[in-house]
């Protein structure tokens, strides 16, 4: 088995988009995992703010680990890792930079994406090991502001995350963005899943034409 950096640079190779699935519910989450994959999608959050999260990630895990990334958004303590590590999920996203979770998430062998705002939280980040940065919340950012970080920072994947729509992509790609977490602007809980496939089509038609 690969390391957790391959995995991700595998991942998003093949499309850098991170679905995340807030609010999704066990019963829903094969369905709506399988509907993203054939959309294009590889990489699936399910927020541990979520009815069940842990099951709906280990569902996912179960059938379709072997060809997505799957893992918990919204991490927030070691307790948490190891569930989502016990039940299969190779992915931890939080919305802060906290050491402590970055290092037991690299310790279980899982790929590390934390969030950060600052320069200052964005290196912490790094030196704990994370194999890639969230930047959040972006609509509160803007891509002036990463591309004055990327003077800075390294080589590592940054992904704006928080009001991205296709409308907005490219100016976050000018400005050094290497993908992005997209939430509600493609699942909600109860969305029709022909609406999922229409907007995940749209998302990852724009990164392709714009990348």
């Amino acid at each position: 088995m690969t390391g957790p950096a391959q995995r991700l640079a595998d991942c998003m190779a093949a499309c850098p988009l991170v679905a995340i699935l807030r609010g999704i519910a066990p019963d829903e989450a094969q369905a709506v995992g399988e509907a993203l994959l054939a959309a294009g999608f590889t990489i699936l959050e399910v927020p541990l703010n979520s009815p069940e999260a842990v099951e709906s990630i280990s569902r996912l895990s179960k059938s379709l680990g072997s060809r997505a990334l799957i893992g918990a958004g919204t991490v927030l303590t070691i307790d948490q890792v190891d569930a989502v590590a016990n039940a299969g999920g190779q992915l931890i996203v939080s919305p802060d930079c906290r050491p402590e979770v970055i290092k037991a998430t690299v310790s279980a062998d899982v790929v590390s994406v934390p969030g950060y705002f600052t320069v200052t939280e964005a290196f912490a980040a790094i030196d704990a090991g994370a194999h890639a940065l969230k930047l959040f919340p972006a609509d509160s950012a803007g891509p002036a502001m990463l591309k004055a970080q990327r003077a800075v920072l390294p080589t590592i994947p940054v992904l704006p995350v928080g009001g991205i729509t296709p409308d907005t992509m490219a100016g976050w790609v000018e400005a050094g963005a290497n993908g992005f977490g997209i939430g509600s602007n493609l699942y909600r809980a109860g969305k029709p899943i022909a609406d999922i496939v229409r907007d995940a089509t749209l998302f990852i038609d724009t990164w392709r034409g714009g990348s």
